[in-house]
């Protein structure tokens, strides 16, 4: 087992930067206040189960069977019914999640079973937590949830590699599960009825990869608000469209924070006076649009909050009945915190969100590259054209990339179909949605590396320096990072570097 630094603990709130963070070891600490609340909650359960004289209460998935089937009777044998939970979800299909996704989604299971009201043992929450000590990370195929009862099938994979059963990676290698948990020092999970039904039935996958998602595209909101900061000095604009009592009459609080930190960024500049009176919107419109995005990722994030903050599970068991009825323990209550309408919403919101960021950023380079608007320097950037090409691959690609994004932004969340017996007769899609957002996301940042390498050459081939401060040290950096394009060469490694570089730079 790995010895780790970093840590994260299931006493507290539960954040998109520990969800982050899960991709690589962590230690995940489960104290006593969190043994108290999940002991309570288990022994809740066992005694709602039993009832009064020993008899046993229907109870969903612990005694009965599961969604349309649930009116009859489960396996009498806890470790039968445990199978009887699993084998049937085992119909998964396509190409295996990305492990910071699958990682996630345990970390969020894990935090979501140690509140105590799941009615899970104590082991299997310490079971999860050794896991994320080592770089153990179940293989979950990426097809067959509709995230209405929990993300069923893909968590049902997690808990059978947890299981030893299936594959799973370890050090980044795709293995039988059984082999990678034996290498990384882990025994293979022992799950009763409850215990499995309660990893199942939860949308930790939905709301794990709705906030990596989200993550992505804030950092190239924030990607893109300087680089357009940056386009507009190198080209030398005049700054009056982010004055700001203009944006103040704007209205809209998105708008109004967007252009203040746009002009923090340019302060400094000076205006070249040969642009024209008005910009092209993908200049004098960027606070409205940026700030509009603002404005929409403000919703998402407190979505985000709410799914890392609350339970997704069912039944839930509420200790000490809030009616005060004596010598009862608390109540199971049956209903719906598995529904991943909300982060379906959200990922619906951000996916929209992410396409026109992106259309910007495409725009923007098209505008740089094209000598009838880029204040007169050479068609593509090239030093040489026609004997160089200089952007003109790259500039192709973004229209790929933007093309990409459009066609996966139609919403999920709308598209509704019945199944499992009319048992799930409304689903919200939430899952396809929120992995639809986490791959466009990965676009989109690559539109923002694909501008800034377009901004880097186009200093070399003859644009001014920037003169605000702020636009120059983001310049010099790029230009530190990335070497002019003189001779053509592929720029794909290009663009991957100068989209790192925005991520981890301190942007104004």
């Amino acid at each position: 087992m790995l010895t780790t630094t970093d840590t994260v603990s299931l006493t507290g709130p539960l954040d998109s930067a520990a969800l982050r963070r899960a991709a690589a070891p962590l230690t995940v600490t489960v104290d006593d206040q969190v043994r108290v609340r999940v002991d309570r909650g288990r022994h809740l359960f066992n005694a709602l189960r039993h009832g009064d004289g020993g008899e046993e209460r229907r109870i969903y998935g612990a005694t009965t069977g599961f969604g349309a089937l649930v009116g009859y009777a489960g396996r009498a044998d806890e470790a039968d019914q445990c199978d009887n939970t699993l084998a049937h979800l085992g119909a998964g299909q396509g190409p295996d999640l990305a492990q910071e996704i699958t990682r996630a989604a345990l970390l969020l299971r894990t935090w979501s079973l140690a509140q105590g009201v799941s009615g899970v043992s104590t082991e299997v929450v310490d079971r999860l937590a050794a896991m994320f000590a080592t770089t153990f990370s179940p293989a979950v195929p990426r097809y067959g949830s509709v995230g209405a009862s929990g993300d069923l099938i893909p968590l049902a994979y997690a808990t059978q590699a947890l299981r030893g059963r299936g594959h799973a990676y370890l050090d980044g290698r795709r293995i039988p599960a059984a082999d990678a948990l034996t290498a990384a020092g882990l025994s293979p999970l022992v799950l009763d009825g409850r215990d499995a039904l309660a990893l199942v039935n939860g949308t930790s996958v939905t709301s794990a990869a709705l906030a990596l998602a989200r993550d992505a595209v804030r950092a190239a909101h924030r990607s893109l608000t300087a680089l357009t900061c940056l386009l507009a000095d190198l080209l030398g604009c005049d700054a009056g469209f982010l004055d700001a009592d203009l944006l103040r009459a704007y209205g809209h609080a998105g708008a109004t924070d967007a252009g203040a930190r746009m002009r923090r960024t340019l302060a400094g500049t000076t205006p070249s006076a040969t642009r024209p009176l008005q910009e092209p919107y993908s200049i004098r419109c960027s606070p409205q649009l940026l700030g509009a995005a603002e404005d929409a990722l403000r919703y998402v994030d407190g979505v985000v909050a709410a799914d890392l903050g609350g339970v997704s599970d069912n039944p839930l068991f509420f200790p000490d009945d809030e009616e005060g009825m004596p010598g009862k323990p608390g109540k199971v209550v049956h209903g719906g915190n598995f529904f991943g309408q909300p982060a379906a919403f959200a990922a619906d919101l951000l996916a929209s969100v992410t396409a026109q960021l992106g259309n910007l950023a495409e725009r923007q380079l098209d505008l740089l590259v094209d000598p009838a608007r880029n204040g007169g320097l050479p068609p593509m950037l090239a030093t040489t054209p026609g004997a160089q090409h200089g952007l003109q691959g790259v500039q192709l690609a973004t229209t790929a990339f933007v093309a990409e994004i459009r066609r996966a932004a139609a919403p999920a969340a709308m598209q509704s179909l019945p199944t499992n017996l009319h048992n799930q007769d409304v689903v919200p899609f939430g899952t396809q949605a929120a992995l639809r957002s986490y791959d466009m996301a990965e676009l989109l940042g690559l539109l923002c590396g694909s501008l800034a390498l377009g901004l880097r050459q186009a200093v070399h081939v003859g644009a001014r320096r920037p003169t605000a401060p702020r636009c120059g040290r983001l310049l010099d950096a790029l230009v530190d990072a990335i070497p002019p394009v003189e001779p053509d060469r592929p720029l794909d490694a290009d663009v991957r570097a100068a989209a790192r570089l925005l991520v981890t730079y301190d942007l104004p």
